[in-house]
């Protein structure tokens, strides 16, 4: 018996509250789950980006990023998040930049690392395929990613709660992971057209 203007009151103060009522339960379960949905979303606005029609986009390419996000992004940020305060366990305003640097370097370097190369097996490539674009795009993601999450965790370890990080981390990656899986498919397709064109100029020569 509620009317419109009380839904839209109400609505997102029972979700929240649904939400840490969940995590409560099932902190992991919640936290993969909302990281599956962020990356199959981040690579769907990636395809419409790249011109793709908002219906007819690649359903596979979006699924295996889902995937990546559910299985490897929620769990290990989890422990991630976790672990950076037991190695930082101060609460002064100097330990904010530091774990920002922190994680804009290790644990940057390393889940771009496990991003691309989960994504490459995903896609059935090889390992020296998978490498060879990893080596040609690992320092250029992590320079990009200064433009973009040192501001954004000047908030993540300044202000919100260590159980909470990640929600809000992942509200962000929207735009990170349009990003990456923007990167990564450029360098894949670019690879196909070569390998194609090559194979084309060995038949002609024949």
């Amino acid at each position: 018996g509620w009317t419109i203007l009380e839904i839209l009151r109400y609505m997102p103060q029972h979700n929240w509250s649904a939400y840490e009522e969940a995590l409560k339960a099932n902190p992991l379960l919640v936290k993969m789950m909302i990281s599956g949905i962020v990356y199959s979303l981040g690579d769907w606005i990636a395809q419409c980006y790249e011109g793709k029609p908002i219906f007819e986009f690649d359903r596979a390419r979006m699924f295996r990023s889902g995937l990546i996000g559910f299985t490897l992004q929620g769990s290990l940020s989890h422990y991630y998040y976790n672990l950076c305060e037991s190695v930082f366990p101060c609460k002064d305003w100097w330990a904010v930049p530091v774990k920002a640097a922190f994680d804009q370097t290790a644990w940057s370097g390393l889940w771009n690392t496990i991003y691309f190369v989960a994504l490459g097996f995903l896609r059935w490539e090889s390992p020296s395929t998978i490498f060879s674009e990893l080596k040609s795009t690992f320092f250029p993601m992590l320079t990009a990613g200064w433009k973009l999450w040192p501001f954004a965790h000047l908030i993540t370890y300044g202000v919100v709660p260590v159980e909470h990080r990640l929600l809000w981390v992942d509200c962000v990656e929207i735009i990170w992971v349009t990003i990456l899986s923007t990167y990564s498919n450029e360098k894949s397709e670019a690879r196909i057209l070569d390998d194609s064109s090559t194979t084309d100029t060995r038949d002609n020569s024949r």
